[in-house]
């Protein structure tokens, strides 16, 4: 599993610099603003799974599931930390494939 790191959003922009969604998974820090950027750049859909760790009345949430298709681009969240953080404070991302699909965490700031 890659830790990814968040790019601070500004007036003055910010480069996304997209990263190889890593097969094991991802993670990152989640302190409830963050987006995720998320391009398929591959010819088949794949499902991004975002884990939801959090259990309502002793069941479990399902994990949230978003289909990117192929070509596609997409910004994803924010992710509110009592539903989807873990014990770390982080945010687990896992992939159906990740041939030609990157990723990037951006946090708009303050």
């Amino acid at each position: 599993m890659a830790l990814l790191t968040a790019k601070v959003a500004s007036r003055s922009g910010v480069d996304l610099s997209p990263v190889a969604a890593n097969a094991g998974g991802d993670e990152f820090v989640n302190n409830g603003r963050e987006l995720l950027y998320i391009k398929n750049a591959s010819g088949s859909s794949i499902t991004l799974t975002v884990q939801t760790p959090v259990t309502v009345d002793g069941l479990a949430v399902s994990d949230r599931q978003i289909t990117v298709g192929a070509g596609e681009e997409k910004i994803i969240g924010p992710f509110p930390k009592g539903t989807y953080n873990d014990g770390n404070g982080h945010v687990q991302l896992s992939y159906s494939a990740v041939t030609s699909v990157t990723v990037s965490v951006i946090d708009p700031g303050s």
